[in-house]
């Protein structure tokens, strides 16, 4: 990747700075469509029509001006100029972005217990408006736990898998204490919900203690590698360095990331503070680019502390992008610092990611890693979830993890979002009618479960 210019081009123009810098609002999206953006008829061999977006779809090339027609739940055509009357309902989305749903594989959508439940955000409120129709939850909940959870996903709306924790208990005191990492019903859970358990995950492994022939530096990543291999699965870490002069044998990132790991394996929250990503000479610790090299994976996971500009701007620049964005979203960051996907990806934007390319660590790689390419896909025949999005120009600013702000002058404003061949964000309206059109016996407003309040 070409080394960009990040701080000159965002820093330079004052219209970006200082007392004047404005916010971004949506009255844009309600000013370009100030009356009729659809029609409907009885017949038509397509259920909707989304005529005149620009669709970036990575994993089939696409980028440019073109319609996408949905028959039932999935996909049916993408092309050129599809005939309005082919369709039952179609909805102009002219000046809009139009790509597949967005991926999030790694949101906290459980909780373990009452006094841990800060983690804890409902799927269905977060991820529609923000474009995402797929969330995975990255070990949450462990085999004593995943029961409940799995009541919570059947009971939700957005298409929701999990990564089960190394702790039987989930995530709580338990992963701290290697007592607690049972590989063998780790494996067997797996194997009862294969559509719904897509890999394991290890976290919060610091230690607090010193360690002993219990408590070794390897513990958790030995025990969730055993359970990875037995049960031929992915496995995601949350992951701490150790170094000499914490007082503690020291287990280091390369080590991680060469010697431990599969292809496949994932480090989440990979531009955090304290992962050596940027050596003292500056550039990007060429151990990352090695790893990638042999499949490893980088996942953002944003969250409340793990992600700085300091080291995110620099190892961009130099040309080390993740291999997927995601949030890490929990009920301490959704009023900042992540808010939610969309605004996690225009900080990539942000820092000179092509729009393409922010679009494809959204859809197309986090689908593979998850081993669902047909999600991150408009392909005919994958199911018809797909995310509208406007994107904003003007002056607007961002933070991170470590108390800093950033600047860009484009913004991903979800408009709406389709799951399932059904629209199930639209709160601007551009799936409705003008009110003076609507019949006068229509009293409510049908939600995205297709129920009336």
């Amino acid at each position: 990747m070409k080394r960009r210019t990040f701080f000159n081009r965002t820093l330079a123009g004052g219209a970006l700075l200082g007392s004047g810098l404005a916010v971004l609002e949506p009255q844009s999206v309600l000013a370009k469509y100030p009356r009729d953006t659809f029609r409907t008829q009885e017949n038509g061999k397509y259920d909707l029509l989304l005529k005149g977006g620009h669709i970036i779809d990575p994993a089939n090339a696409i980028n440019g001006k073109m319609d996408i027609a949905v028959t039932g739940k999935k996909i049916a055509l993408v092309g050129k100029k599809i005939p309005v009357a082919d369709a039952k309902k179609t909805i102009d989305v002219s000046g809009l972005y139009v790509t597949p749903g967005f991926i999030d594989i790694h949101a906290h959508v459980f909780y373990t217990n009452i006094s841990k439940s800060y983690r804890w955000v409902i799927a269905d409120d977060l991820c529609y408006p923000s474009g995402v129709t797929t969330v995975v939850d990255p070990g949450t909940s462990g085999v004593n736990t995943f029961g409940e959870f799995k009541k919570v996903i059947d009971k939700s709306k957005t298409r929701t898998f999990a990564l089960l924790n190394i702790s039987y208990t989930g995530m709580d005191d338990g992963e701290q204490d290697p007592a607690q990492y049972k590989v063998q019903p780790l494996v067997e859970m797996a194997k009862k919900y294969p559509d719904i358990i897509h890999g394991f995950k290890t976290a919060h492994y610091w230690t607090t203690q010193p360690y002993d022939s219990v408590h070794t530096p390897w513990a958790s990543v030995d025990a969730v590698m055993e359970a990875g291999r037995k049960a031929e699965l992915p496995v995601m870490f949350d992951f701490f360095p150790r170094v000499v002069s914490d007082g503690y044998p020291p287990r280091s990132y390369r080590e991680l990331i060469l010697e431990k790991t599969r292809p496949g394996d994932i480090h989440t929250h990979c531009y955090a503070r304290h992962f050596p990503v940027i050596n003292a000479d500056g550039k990007v610790n060429p151990d990352i680019f090695k790893a990638q090299e042999r499949g490893f994976i980088f996942d953002v996971g944003h969250g409340a502390g793990s992600f700085v500009y300091r080291n995110a701007v620099p190892a961009i620049e130099q040309g080390y992008l993740p291999n997927s964005i995601s949030t890490d979203l929990h009920s301490a960051n959704t009023c900042g610092p992540v808010v939610n996907m969309a605004n996690v990806m225009t900080k990539f934007l942000a820092m000179g990611v092509k729009l393409e390319d922010v679009i494809r660590l959204s859809t197309m790689n986090p689908a593979r890693i998850i081993n669902h390419p047909e999600l991150g896909s408009l392909k005919p025949g994958n199911p018809a979830d797909i995310a509208v999005f406007e994107l904003l120009k003007g002056a607007c600013s961002f933070v991170d993890t470590s108390g800093g702000k950033s600047y860009g002058s484009r913004k991903i404003y979800s408009v709406m979002t389709v799951a399932d061949g059904a629209v199930v964000f639209d709160p601007w309206g551009l799936g409705y009618p003008e009110w003076t059109k609507v019949p006068k016996d229509s009293d409510y407003w049908v939600n995205p479960s297709g129920q009336p309040y």
